[in-house]
């Protein structure tokens, strides 16, 4: 039988995760307590209990996210041994294309929140977007000469869209193309054409 604190945290996790997918695909201000609360199948008083605000429970399941991208990433891209920038610059593409078809939450929190100018938005860029874009940076080189430093936020935004949203917009996927993105082939498929795309 589970301790009480045990259950208190399966409870936030069940929350943090309901509130994942409630703000991706509502956007902050339609995602209701009581939505989050009905998709984590507990109280919505107990959302109170452990979030001082909807605010405070959106900067959890954002932290969620970007933490997931962080430890997959950096697992995945630690395990490359290859001299070659363009090569690993390849496959970094190629795994976050993946990541992005296994978390398509991922790119509607960012399209939801970047187009604001609100605190939300500056969070997000401070604590989770800046990182990001500095290790980019760092591969700007990869992408040869033909991108110099000036082009690099227009690279970056080319590599955000191109990886994640035909997964962040599947249903339309499907029925505009009758491909349907999520299948492993499919992922595969789209991660090397990126890959190639933006590194040639």
């Amino acid at each position: 039988m589970k301790s009480r604190a045990q259950q208190r945290a399966d409870t936030r996790e069940r929350i943090v995760e309901a509130a994942i997918g409630a703000f991706a695909e509502l956007g902050f201000n339609a995602a209701s307590t009581r939505e989050i609360a009905s998709r984590a199948n507990t109280n919505q008083g107990l959302i109170t209990y452990h979030f001082r605000s909807k605010d405070e429970l959106w900067r959890a399941a954002a932290d969620r996210v970007f933490g997931r991208l962080q430890t997959t990433l950096g697992e995945r891209l630690a395990r490359l041994e290859s001299d070659d920038p363009r090569a690993f610059a390849r496959e970094a593409i190629r795994e976050y294309v993946r990541f992005s078809a296994a978390h398509p939450e991922l790119f509607r929190l960012m399209v939801d929140e970047g187009k604001t100018s609100e605190s939300r938005m500056q969070w997000l860029v401070d604590t989770h977007l800046k990182p990001l874009y500095t290790g980019f940076v760092r591969f700007g080189a990869a992408f040869g000469p033909g991108v110099e430093e000036s082009l690099l936020p227009h690279a970056y935004y080319v590599l955000a869209g191109a990886s994640s949203l035909i997964f962040a917009a599947a249903p339309e996927c499907r029925r505009l193309t009758g491909l349907s993105p999520e299948t492993r082939q499919a992922v595969e498929t789209h991660a090397e054409f990126v890959a190639r795309l933006l590194v040639p």
